[in-house]
């Protein structure tokens, strides 16, 4: 592969957590990114603004790196944050190249966040990306916002999410419908106690 592929509402005491856990693809492609430029994990690390020790766990697959750390780590690398997904399977002889089946969706589990996002857009180029983002319980993207290129608009299908833009923070629940620009400072998280799945679009496209 190369580079250029590349909570209904809960009382505060009460909020659950999520555990980390491993997530082997992100830590493969990340090794193989950093090896390919003969960087030591030092040099990522003083790129990115992230500890060795934290960089180390990633790629061997004991933590979960955060949306934000994903994103510097693309960053750094001139890759777009899609090329940390799971490769797609290969699709059914004779499908259209407009058709993406759920079977071939590529997906990319934060486990560590609580937060999985399945990729709805068929390979290839537009002007968006389409996703279906769900997050567990506790789940968040993490307390410090981070930012990107485009603009992120969608809408709640099951559950309760707390999204913050530029400050302010809104409790959306189902049918509540969102649009900003991505470089605005942003997070959310999943207050509730039962999984949050938004419909969620994104541009410029991923990957």
């Amino acid at each position: 592969m190369s580079d250029e592929m590349i909570k209904q509402e809960m009382p505060q005491d009460a909020k659950p957590t999520v555990r980390a856990a491993a997530v082997p693809e992100v830590g493969q492609r990340l090794r193989l990114m950093r090896q390919r430029r003969k960087w030591t994990l030092s040099d990522l690390s003083e790129r990115t603004n992230t500890s060795v020790g934290m960089l180390s766990q990633i790629e061997r697959g004991l933590s979960s790196p955060s949306i934000r750390t994903l994103q510097r780590l693309a960053d750094t690398f001139a890759v777009p944050i899609g090329w940390f997904f799971s490769d797609s399977p290969t699709p059914p002889p004779n499908t259209p190249s407009w058709l993406l089946r759920p079977a071939s969706r590529r997906v990319l589990s934060l486990a560590g966040q609580g937060i999985t996002k399945e990729l709805l857009s068929p390979p290839g180029e537009g002007a968006l990306e389409l996703l279906i983002i769900t997050i567990q319980p506790g789940g968040s993207t993490g307390q410090a916002p981070y930012t990107h290129a485009g603009e992120d608009a969608g809408t709640i299908l099951e559950g309760t999410l707390k999204l913050e833009v530029a400050g302010e923070s809104a409790l959306l629940q189902p049918g509540d419908a969102f649009r900003f620009a991505s470089t605005l400072p942003h997070r959310f998280e999943n207050p509730g106690t039962v999984p949050c799945v938004a419909l969620w679009v994104i541009t410029p496209p991923l990957y």
